[in-house]
């Protein structure tokens, strides 16, 4: 690994140190890669490289590739949604030369999408956007992909401590690592240190929950409980804890991290199949125990002289307070908007716990950004929140150290943007995977769905309370990118065979949790429905909730009580198949589709 240097002062975007504790630059940045990539892309294009070895070379780069033939889509890593204004008009820029769809992606590891590239573009998109600090490094292949945490990691009233400089130190230590390069499979991490759980810790591969311990001699010790073995897709595992307790500022969760990795690494059962070797696997089949005394027996080998696990050099050290707006000398009030803001304030608003403060959650559709919502989000950042932003794996971005007097103003610049909804976390803040518009894995269209799923909530304009707390989302497939298993309402793509014709189609999984504490699952349906009824079935749901629940009675309570077969009952009807002909032709045509709905999955570069 190459030799770092941190500087003192806080860095710039003219500093050429190789780390600087400034959002959106904890990975380094090699500019020798980029000439790499030119030149090993240049040889596969000229056939001098076997397509399934530059596979490999620019996965580690970040750029994956699409069920559309020749194009490229490239992910942005962004550890823990940190950004800076500069990096968003970066986005833009790109976008606009590089990308045909015109935008550019939140996805639920707050990383930042770009899809239909065609693959020399993609070369010159990856070097400009490291030009301000972006890297796309190890953003695919079987790596430690991007280190997600709690976006209000830093302000929020209610976390024990700031789990951000020791999830950039993780961010530094492991990118680029000798064994984190070829894994059996990805690897991906959170840090949390909320007891709400923001981060989703329960469903990572690895994930670091913030404690504190008093400890003989040394007073009170920061650490964490570290989990592995969590997961969705089609073995969905929420994540035991391997350790109560592991020091962070030792590097002791750096050790024991490595050493799990050095584990997986070795299990060459696990790369039979590449579909089912995630960490899970591992946990599932010999347990957590048994991992823990492997752990243990991997510690007292020879390699740990080898490293240096101190973090004082890798640490992202960022004071966000010292660049915070001044109070302002004016600021405006609402006149006949006040109800419109007044529900944007009580969905999107909450207190930080530096006094004065308050962050703001934009809701962004779909998580697609166009280049002029980049670049006035960029403006947004620098007038009203001291240039500090972080994405979601909501699909969204929070504004943080926004003055509490300057609000209103912000909702107006938001809103001047088409980012001024309320209502995010709700249930018309839709969450849903690209689907078949790019993935090779994907079934339906979930971004289609998405898209009919949020029309037909907002044309029902619901203001019960209880009804709001419900959130959606949407999977193209069984993976679970969408996240569908740990939501209130959740579908996951598939089909339903008709003759010789087939229909899209989707299961529904309920009472999922994500939030609030430990992770919990979904039930799932036994039915499949349609796609094109989805939002029918959806419609039904709420009216049935909302008329047949007790006082105050939560969704997930209600379900509990009346059983999975009560919303079963309530849609056997749509779940019906029809027989092909020209008056039913639409169900056989799938979202944002205009010809028959067929099933063309390929083989995706996750498992390469």
């Amino acid at each position: 690994m190459e030799p770092v240097s941190v500087p003192s002062q806080r860095g710039t975007l003219k500093d050429p140190e190789v780390l600087r504790n400034v959002p959106g630059h904890v990975i380094p940045i090699l500019q020798r890669e980029f000439d790499d990539f030119q030149t090993e892309s240049t040889k596969f294009l000229d056939g001098q490289t076997a397509e399934d070895e530059f596979i490999k070379f620019r996965l580690k780069q970040g750029v994956y590739g699409q069920r559309q033939p020749d194009v490229q889509m490239i992910r942005v890593k962004l550890p823990f949604g940190g950004i800076t204004p500069e990096q968003m008009e970066s986005f833009a820029d790109v976008v606009e030369k590089y990308v045909p769809l015109n935008k550019g992606h939140i996805t639920t590891r707050q990383n930042i999408q770009m899809h239909h590239i065609p693959l020399p573009a993609a070369a010159k998109a990856i070097r400009e956007l490291g030009e301000t600090g972006l890297s796309s490094r190890e953003g695919c292949g079987n790596t430690v992909r991007n280190v997600t945490g709690d976006p209000w990691a830093g302000v929020a009233k209610d976390e024990l401590f700031d789990m951000t400089p020791y999830a950039g130190a993780y961010v530094r230590y492991f990118v680029r690592h000798p064994t984190t390069q070829a894994m059996p499979r990805k690897i991906k991490t959170a840090f949390d240190g909320s007891p709400r759980d923001r981060a989703i810790s329960g469903i990572h591969d690895i994930a670091f929950r913030a404690r504190v311990r008093d400890i003989e001699g040394r007073g009170e010790v920061r650490g964490a409980e570290m989990l592995v073995g969590g997961g969705t897709s089609i073995m969905p595992r929420v994540a035991p804890a391997l350790y109560e307790f592991v020091e962070l500022d030792n590097g002791d969760y750096l050790k024991i991290t490595e050493a799990v990795f050095r584990i997986f690494d070795r299990q060459e059962w696990l790369r039979v199949n590449r579909a089912r070797a995630r960490i899970k696997v591992f946990v599932d089949k010999y347990g957590i125990d048994e991992l823990r005394n492997q752990v243990e027996e991997e510690l007292k080998g020879d390699w740990i002289d080898e490293r240096d696990f101190s973090i004082e050099q890798r640490l992202f050290v960022d004071d966000e307070r010292e660049s915070a707006p001044a109070p302002p000398q004016s600021y405006g009030s609402p006149n006949g908007d006040l109800q419109q803001f007044e529900r944007f304030r009580a969905a999107n608003v909450r207190e930080q716990k530096q006094q004065g403060f308050v962050t703001v959650e934009a809701k962004v559709t779909r998580g697609d950004l166009t280049p002029e919502q980049f670049r006035g989000l960029a403006q947004i950042m620098r007038d009203y929140a001291g240039g500090y932003a972080r994405t979601t794996v909501q699909q969204n971005f929070v504004l943080r150290w926004v003055r509490e007097e300057c609000v209103y103003d912000l909702w107006k610049a938001l809103s001047e943007h088409g980012l001024g909804e309320h209502g995010s976390r709700e249930i018309d803040d839709v969450v849903s995977c690209p689907g078949t518009d790019s993935c090779k894995l994907g079934i339906t269209s979930s971004m289609g769905l998405n898209e009919a799923v949020q029309e037909r909530i907002e044309s029902l304009a619901i203001t019960d309370e209880l009804t709001r707390k419900l959130n959606i989302k949407i999977s193209g497939c069984p993976n679970g990118c969408g996240q569908h298993h740990v939501a209130s309402i959740g579908f996951t793509g598939a089909s339903i065979k008709v003759g010789e014709h087939t229909i899209p189609a989707y299961i529904p999984h309920v009472g999922g949790v994500f939030e609030g504490g430990d992770v919990q699952f979904g039930t799932r349906l036994k039915l499949r429905l349609p796609s094109k009824r989805v939002p029918d079935a959806i419609e039904r749901w709420i009216a049935q909730y909302e008329a047949n629940r007790n006082d105050g009675e939560e969704w997930n309570e209600y379900l509990a009580r009346v059983g999975a077969a009560a919303l079963e009952a309530e849609v056997k009807d749509l779940s019906l198949p029809v027989d092909f002909g020209l008056e039913t032709m639409n169900t056989f045509i799938d979202w944002k589709r205009d010809v028959p709905f067929e099933v063309i999955r390929g083989e995706g570069e996750c498992a390469v």
